[in-house]
């Protein structure tokens, strides 16, 4: 089973094996919205289109055909066709068609019979409004009105399409899909493994005979399981910069990448819980932050500072800096900012001697609970007492759905590096994961202008203003955004870390050992 690569022979065979940071509720990629299911479970689907997986940043022209052969838009932006490849089969056999893909839709806007336990990317689909079938090989997206980030959505890690013939309820336990790997087990709290797919649609893919996924949650453990040798790879790329040059320094031959990732840490404020429903305490809380400490802190001097859309040069649609630094809160003076802040606190009734205890409630892995601490440390300057408050991976989507907290601390899992995502699902009013309950019809109306713009350079003048909105009210303030480091043994091959979309880049199918 070789094939011949452009330098080198890719080898067929072996089982890759990778720790993983936390056990998921489910293996349901539709109902989750963790790294921890996403990555292993991206290259049991595919999708209509991906993200070219060799293409480091994510954009609009990285798209590439996958499920759908090609695809054609009407002359008025309204109609979205996909050409379907025929003769692929699932796991269990069954013959994939178009129906599949109008059934998965139908599930995610919530048209279905069947409904979803939580459906994190509802919120991606305001604007469509059916999918039909034209037969088995042809299906069609029809829009309320022009979308030119309609394709970037179907092209995430996130949105892989489901067979019509499993339900919902069995894809949580065994998801069927028609990638490169097949499903094979997953044991909470120990493991996750997938298997070759003997019958991929695509000749020669994948190399992996298999992946196995192990869960670690102390990263102290997991380096010392690498350095031993019993992982090809550390992780998806959550492996923060000191404990990269801890895990170096014990094996030299590891190679290592440091990538940005486009999933801001952002502050939480329950708008509906007093005190937090005063604007005024939001402004102060907001003035608090020192931006600066916690990329020092958390990834070693390396990260950037960013509004909602992730800064350049790895986002695609990020404020300037010089632009950035005028948004309330950015300014660099923090002393500044503290003063009044506490000036603030102070016309609110609370000071030295009348201070504010909150719980502040965050996930209970590495990546959330550390900038939660400082976070706790900071507010203290502004005489706000808080304790932390750190929920299990399984319970934490459904607590901060329900607005079950009245601070937090979240990682923004941006699927993509669009303004679409980002707005639609965590800022306008009523959305799933608008955890924080904003609501501004100003922006909304803003958020549909951005989103029907065909023209870039107008839409990121549109994009920048919601950006400012969105800071002048608190709305969920981004504190900063980390890098990330990955690292692998020499004999793991052909992967590509994404620079913008680390949840578009885990198909595998491409990935090989050189032993």
């Amino acid at each position: 089973g070789l094939l011949l690569g452009p330098a080198n022979a890719q080898k067929a065979g072996g089982v890759l094996r990778m720790p993983l940071i936390t056990s998921p509720a489910s293996m349901s990629i539709h109902e989750e919205a963790t790294i921890a299911v996403l990555g292993p479970i991206m290259a049991v689907f595919n999708n209509l289109v991906m993200f070219d997986q060799h293409v480091p940043q994510n954009s609009l022209q990285s798209i590439v055909p996958d499920l759908a052969e090609s695809w054609s838009l009407s002359e008025d932006g309204n109609v979205l066709t996909f050409k379907l490849r025929p003769g692929v089969k699932w796991h269990d056999g069954k013959p994939f068609t178009a129906k599949d893909v109008q059934c998965t839709w139908d599930l995610i806007t919530g048209k279905a019979a069947e409904k979803l336990r939580v459906n994190p990317r509802k919120s991606w689909y305001r604007n469509l409004e059916s999918v039909t079938v034209n037969g088995d090989y042809e299906v069609a997206f029809h829009l309320k009105r022009p979308q030119p980030s309609f394709l970037a959505l179907l092209a995430s890690g996130w949105s892989p399409v489901y067979p019509c013939h499993v339900p919902a309820k069995d894809m949580r336990l065994h998801p069927v899909g028609t990638g490169p790997f097949k499903f094979a087990e997953f044991k909470p709290n120990e493991s996750i493994r997938i298997v070759k797919n003997p019958d991929y649609w695509k000749p020669g893919r994948p190399y992996l005979d298999a992946i196995e996924y192990t869960f670690m949650p102390n990263p102290s453990t997991a380096i010392l399981a690498f350095v031993a040798g019993k992982f090809d790879r550390y992780a998806q790329g959550i492996l923060s910069v000191p404990l990269m040059k801890q895990l170096q320094a014990q094996q030299p031959s590891a190679v290592c990448e440091v990538v940005s990732w486009n999933i801001p840490r952002q502050l939480l404020v329950n708008r509906d819980k007093p005190p937090f429903d005063k604007p005024e305490l939001r402004r102060a809380i907001k003035l608090s932050f020192d931006r600066q400490a916690f990329i020092d802190i958390i990834s070693d001097g390396q990260g950037s500072i960013g509004g909602t859309m992730m800064p350049p040069p790895a986002g695609s649609w990020g404020m300037p800096p010089e632009m950035l630094q005028l948004l309330p809160g950015y300014g660099a003076d923090v002393a500044t900012n503290r003063a009044e802040a506490r000036e603030i606190m102070k016309t609110l009734g609370y000071g030295p001697g009348n201070r504010l205890p909150v719980a502040v409630t965050t996930r209970n892995t590495p990546a959330y609970r550390d900038p939660a601490v400082l976070l706790i440390d900071q507010l203290k300057e502004i005489y706000i007492d808080g304790t932390l408050n750190a929920i299990d991976t399984t319970q934490w989507y459904p607590t901060v759905m329900r607005k079950d907290y009245a601070v937090g601390l979240t990682v923004s899992e941006n699927g993509l590096d669009d303004p679409d995502q980002q707005f639609y699902e965590n800022y306008v009013c009523g959305a799933e994961r608008n955890y924080t309950g904003y609501c501004s019809a100003e922006v909304d109306a803003l958020v549909e202008r951005q989103s029907s713009e065909p023209d870039i350079e107008k839409r990121k003048t549109l994009v920048w203003e919601i950006e400012r909105k969105l800071a002048e009210d608190a709305a969920r303030p981004v504190i900063f955004y980390p890098v990330s480091a990955a690292c692998w043994q020499p004999w793991f091959k052909g992967h590509t870390m994404s620079v913008n979309g680390n949840y578009n880049n885990w198909r595998l199918e491409d990935a090989w050992l050189d032993r």
